[in-house]
């Protein structure tokens, strides 16, 4: 019972991490005071954290997504306890799940993939993947999936400045940021090769589907914009957590 609590209050406080990054860096780029989204009054530790996560100057409380993710973390938390986290043990694949839970949270708020996030992977994902695949496959990796989503990019910028002209628009963004490459390259370290190649496999399905549902849900809300850029990264990471935790699906 007490073992249980304590992993539960690690996910919490995991869950925080999260919460208090996806909050700050897309604004700051850097760690600050947390500050309310709405007025950018600086809040106090005990209120922002725990209770009762409302404003004192403007009175509006945290979004419900801190919420989702404290639910999600806790139980993610106590699974990998449960589980054994496959290769990774305990700690490094707690880890990795904030890891990707901060990309993917962020990427779904604002459609950003933040360069020093993407670093950061970089060494966590160079650190794991000696570990777990050596150099040579760890590099091969990388490279793979760095270079096939780079491709995707260059032929999605070209597909959409094609479709631009055509329609006498001027494009402001396209579906696949270079974000969405370097996570790619991250997930290739992590994965190694060839574990990148199923990676890359059930990325583009998952990705696939899920942007398909995405745009028909902006349809249907009559938010759809040619051109609206897609958050990609979150179906990416399913696909890479899939691989590194639910191995057994697919063999």
């Amino acid at each position: 019972m007490i073992t249980t609590i304590g992993i539960l209050f690690i996910g919490w406080l995991g869950a925080a991490l999260v919460n208090y990054l996806a909050d700050v860096l897309p604004f700051a780029r850097r760690f600050i005071k947390p500050c309310c989204l709405y007025c950018n009054e600086v809040q106090k530790p005990i209120n922002y954290f725990l209770w009762p996560r409302r404003c004192s100057a403007c009175g509006r409380r945290r979004s419900m997504r801190t919420w989702i993710v404290e639910i999600i973390l806790m139980i993610v938390s106590l699974w990998l306890w449960d589980s054994g986290a496959g290769n990774y043990g305990y700690i490094w694949g707690w880890v990795l799940w904030l890891y990707f839970a901060v990309v993917a949270v962020i990427d779904l708020e604002h459609r950003l993939i933040l360069h020093p996030i993407s670093w950061t992977g970089a060494a966590l994902g160079l650190g794991l993947g000696f570990w777990q695949h050596g150099i040579l496959d760890t590099l091969l990796g990388g490279a793979a999936g760095y270079g096939a989503m780079f491709a995707l990019y260059l032929l999605g910028d070209l597909f959409a400045r094609w479709m631009a002209r055509r329609r006498g628009e001027e494009l402001d963004e396209v579906a696949l940021g270079f974000g969405d490459v370097n996570l790619m390259g991250v997930i290739g370290l992590i994965l190694g090769w060839p574990g990148i190649v199923a990676g890359l496999l059930l990325g583009i399905i998952i990705g696939g589907t899920g942007s398909f549902l995405y745009l028909l849900g902006m349809l249907l809300f009559r938010r759809y914009k040619v051109f609206t850029a897609i958050p990609y990264g979150p179906f990416l990471i399913t696909a890479a957590l899939l691989l590194l935790f639910f191995k057994d699906i697919f063999i």
